[in-house]
């Protein structure tokens, strides 16, 4: 490996939460904040000497100001290090990597905290109209999660819609995509059973009711009737192929890596990830 290489020098995520589920009480910020102190821990990192924070997030209305820096202060991490929120839909926590990649490379930036975060649970509802005033009849109100995360712009279609136009232009049969997520779920159940996702796994503290809730697990796998997979509607389009079981899912979650050259993990005698 060459030192001037990029490389991780850690890497945590939080569980991932199913919609409304263990992470209902809990704020993207949250979640990317435990995300970032989990990193930071495993690579023995003081925030101080962090260079940027990068954070993707898709649905950020109602968090407030810059959610990437009140992620980054709520980790602990100093006022002095600058923090940048990435808008890339699906690709954001990916790009966010990218950039500090691409920062180390170009010598502005040593150590990088890249990575993404969102709770589509607590994405609001938008009144659009309501600033210039509902005069008169029924208002709309828009979903945010949907408006500004999972609906393309220019002609309303779903997300799942296009996973349609995929699957019949690529010859994806109903049999084939159930098949591919009754396996996936399987192996899921069976990593959290044996507890593979330990290692990379940040838990989470969560305030209920009835008290405080530590999260270490991830939940979907957990919900899931592998025997009802075959006997769901399609959900986007009559007589398609694309279901709830076999589509992404709507959840909340968090992951964060440290990145910094070669040079620089081998001077602090520390074994890339990657």
């Amino acid at each position: 490996m060459s030192e001037q290489s990029i490389v991780i020098v850690g890497a945590k995520r939080t569980p991932i939460g199913s919609f409304q589920g263990q992470f209902n009480d809990c704020s993207t910020i949250d979640l990317g904040a435990a995300a970032i102190a989990g990193a930071l821990s495993q690579a023995g990192v003081d925030g101080a000497e962090v260079s940027e924070v990068i954070m993707g997030c898709v649905l950020p209305a109602g968090l407030g100001q810059a959610p990437a820096r009140q992620a980054s202060l709520k980790a602990g991490i100093p006022t002095s290090v600058g923090c940048l929120t990435v808008n890339k839909v699906c690709g954001s926590s990916m790009k966010a990597v990218m950039l500090g990649h691409d920062a180390i490379r170009a010598g502005s930036a040593d150590i990088v905290v890249a990575g993404g975060m969102e709770s589509m649970t607590n994405a609001p509802y938008l009144l659009q109209k309501a600033r210039g005033g509902m005069r008169m009849g029924h208002g709309e109100v828009i979903d945010h999660m949907f408006w500004d995360g999972l609906q393309n712009p220019y002609d309303k279609q779903m997300m799942g819609a296009f996973g349609e136009l995929c699957a019949e232009k690529y010859g994806f049969t109903r049999i084939d995509q159930d098949a591919f997520a009754h396996v996936t779920v399987e192996r899921a159940q069976r990593a959290v059973h044996q507890g593979d996702f330990a290692d990379e796994i940040v838990p989470v503290t969560v305030k209920t009711r009835k008290g405080e809730q530590v999260c270490k697990e991830d939940e979907e796998p957990h919900r899931c009737n592998l025997g009802k997979i075959p006997e769901l509607k399609p959900a986007f389009k009559k007589d398609g192929t694309v279901t709830a079981a076999n589509a992404s899912k709507i959840s909340d979650g968090a992951a964060a890596t440290v990145l910094m050259s070669a040079a620089e993990a081998k001077r602090r005698g520390l074994q890339p990830l990657a």
